[in-house]
């Protein structure tokens, strides 16, 4: 599968919520997130771009792993991800074959859907309130006529600046460097 995402700061989840409302998107669940990102001990993912990692939702577990970006204009990769029974087993493999821990990631999504996109209002432990567009394709699909979709409906919610690349993690990185 191939994700495409698109994140922007924004200043007010509650006005966020009135435009999603007004154009006819609907909120669909809210829940508790918990990323746990590896570091590989082979390849430098900070280097070649890539994710792996465990989520640890309200009601489910997750490895997921997302390739590198496809291109620089959105958030724009192959995704893989599996249903698993318990985050603490998966963290002890991936620590006996050599993976670290890189930090963790807490956060509360609430999600919308409209037509085709998945919309998230993230509010992130340690960041200012963000939302993502997304759009999952398959692995044959053309992915730019989506990422232009994602633009065009950032714009009639009124945004058309603030936009991110990176992930929650790189941010918070960028934050602690900075101090």
């Amino acid at each position: 599968m191939i994700e495409v995402e698109v994140k922007a700061r924004i200043d007010s989840f509650e006005e966020m919520e009135k435009r999603l409302e007004s154009l006819g998107a609907k909120k669909t669940k809210t829940e508790i997130q918990e990323d746990i990102y590896f570091q590989s001990p082979i390849v430098d993912f900070a280097q070649t771009d890539e994710a792996l990692r465990i989520r640890t939702t309200d009601n489910d577990t997750f490895i997921t792993y997302k390739g590198p970006k496809l291109n620089d204009k959105a958030k724009t990769r192959k995704e893989v991800e599996m249903s698993i029974e318990s985050a603490e087993k998966a963290s002890d493999i991936f620590t006996e074959i050599g993976f670290k821990p890189a930090r963790t990631v807490r956060k509360s999504r609430r999600y919308y859907q409209f037509e085709n996109f998945e919309i998230s209002l993230d509010d992130v432990e340690g960041l200012p309130p963000y939302m993502e567009i997304e759009i999952a394709l398959s692995d044959s699909d053309d992915y730019t006529e989506a990422q232009d979709e994602i633009f065009k409906l950032f714009e009639r919610l009124g945004i058309t600046d603030g936009f991110e690349r990176t992930s929650y993690m790189e941010l918070l990185e960028t934050l602690n460097n900075e101090y």
